[in-house]
């Protein structure tokens, strides 16, 4: 039997991992799907943690958000080229690149109704720093703090638990025929270097883009969309010279907070961690992790490594085909390194939410509204008859949206309700204006023109409305 409330038991699962005290996540979760964002993924069977869909306006915020990086990125510069490979990849590139032996997270168990839970999130959540310890560290900071599972029952010891999901492709189900659904969307640029460079020859340094769907078993997913099963990521590889990388990182460093500014994230609720040499993934040589103050407190956005050879010079050893790179006019030949900015496109939204979330009152009323940038949001105008029982209203706000719809294309029509009740739920969805159609506008053609962020209207001639 489904639960009758308006968030099924999934749904609250994820609000109850917020342990109940963030109200203002709480308020964003539920706003997610009330109106439209996000709803959980297979919600009408009782939902499938670590998944997600995403709404008419959710699907809208996340293409907007993913347009600006690509525009920013990639149609902004000379230097970058996009691809976009497929998910299913040979075996050989996650041998190659390590996942296959080292994409594991340390596993627990709750020995009682055993329930599984990653360690370094157990001894997070119970106050203990799990950075830099190996899993047998980890255990024994469990049995040192006398840490119990969230049920109160007593932990195993960790093992590793791979985060791959495997596949079979074809007809044959044996160890040749196995394949993974891909755990990150990097190994695909890599494997299309080569293709990159005999198509078009470019310059050092180059960058190559891929925005696309990656995914992970997570053993314990949590925290809204903040930490999923399947997801979409925004990566580049940046190519370069071996002695050029500091160069390369600080420029896109500094890119990525332009990004991340476009974005309409304040500065203050963004921080650079430099990742000291005992936490970076072993095969980088550098990394800062940028940070937003989320609500459910301070956790990684994304990230810039500087990744060396490491991929390429394993793509070398196992093809055995040359990833060397010849610098035009000499004789000069080498591996490229790499400097790789990593965006995932939920996080990134998540961010957004939060970062435009606000309350306040208005009449003697609570108002809830999202201060979303006006380039973000998923609806530009809403355009209403002041009463829908006037045919020469209706028929005039519907010039108005044609226009605006043809101009803008995000418009949306809004006639239900009184213009209090429109204007509250236009302010929920982020909407920055709404455009109002009376009787005036019937005789000098000026329309009212609400702003979402002030509530302060005016009237504006119809040919001079715009953002």
């Amino acid at each position: 039997m489904r639960p009758s409330s308006s968030l099924n038991l999934s749904f609250r699962s994820t609000i109850n991992r917020m342990n109940n005290a963030n109200d203002t996540m709480e308020k964003i979760v539920s706003l997610a799907k009330r109106r439209g964002f996000i709803y959980q993924g297979s919600d009408v069977y009782g939902g499938l943690a670590g998944t997600w869909d995403y709404g008419p306006l959710g699907v809208a915020l996340k293409r907007n958000i993913m347009n600006l990086w690509w525009q920013h990125f990639v149609d902004s510069r000379d230097d970058m080229y996009g691809v976009d490979a497929a998910i299913l990849m040979n075996q050989k590139v996650w041998q190659a690149s390590g996942h296959v032996d080292t994409f594991v997270d340390p596993l627990c168990e709750d020995t009682v109704n055993h329930r599984r839970f990653r360690t370094d999130h157990i001894l997070k959540d119970n106050g203990v720093n799990p950075d830099g310890m190996t899993m047998e560290q980890m255990d024994a900071a469990v049995v040192e703090n006398d840490i119990k599972s969230p049920d109160g029952n007593p932990l195993s010891k960790s093992r590793t638990f791979n985060m791959m999901f495997m596949t079979h492709v074809g007809a044959t189900n044996d160890e040749s025929s196995v394949s993974y659904l891909r755990p990150e969307t990097a190994q695909g640029i890599f494997t299309n270097f080569k293709n990159v460079v005999d198509s078009f020859y470019p310059d050092l340094p180059f960058g190559i883009a891929q925005q696309g769907k990656a995914f992970r078993n997570e053993i314990a997913p949590r925290d809204f969309i903040f930490r999923s099963r399947e997801f979409e990521q925004m990566e580049i590889e940046y190519f370069v010279h071996p002695e050029a990388w500091e160069q390369a990182f600080d420029e896109l460093l500094e890119s990525t907070h332009e990004f991340l500014e476009s974005l309409g994230l304040s500065p203050d609720h963004i921080h650079e961690l430099d990742v000291p040499a005992e936490d970076r993934a072993h095969y980088s040589k550098k990394t800062i992790d940028i940070e937003y103050d989320y609500p459910i407190g301070r956790e990684e956005l994304m990230g810039i490594a500087y990744r060396t050879d490491f991929d390429l010079g394993n793509i070398q050893r196992v093809s055995k085909k040359s990833m060397e790179y010849q610098v035009k006019g000499s004789n000069e030949r080498f591996v490229p390194h790499v400097i790789e900015p990593s965006f995932g496109v939920e996080r990134a939204l998540m961010a957004v939410l939060s970062e435009s979330y606000r309350e306040d009152e208005q009449n003697g009323e609570k108002r809830v509204y999202l201060t979303l940038p006006k380039h973000l949001a998923p609806i530009k105008f809403a355009v209403s008859p002041l009463l829908k029982n006037k045919p020469e209203l209706v028929e005039k706000a519907r010039q108005v949206y044609s226009a605006l719809k043809k101009k803008y294309g995000a418009v949306m029509w809004d006639d239900n309700g009184n213009i209090g009740k429109r204007y509250r739920r236009q302010d929920e969805i982020g909407t920055p204006k709404c455009i109002v159609i009376d009787f005036q506008t019937l005789e000098d053609g000026t329309v009212t023109v609400r702003d979402r962020d002030t509530t302060e209207q005016q009237r504006v001639n119809i040919d001079e409305i715009s953002l």
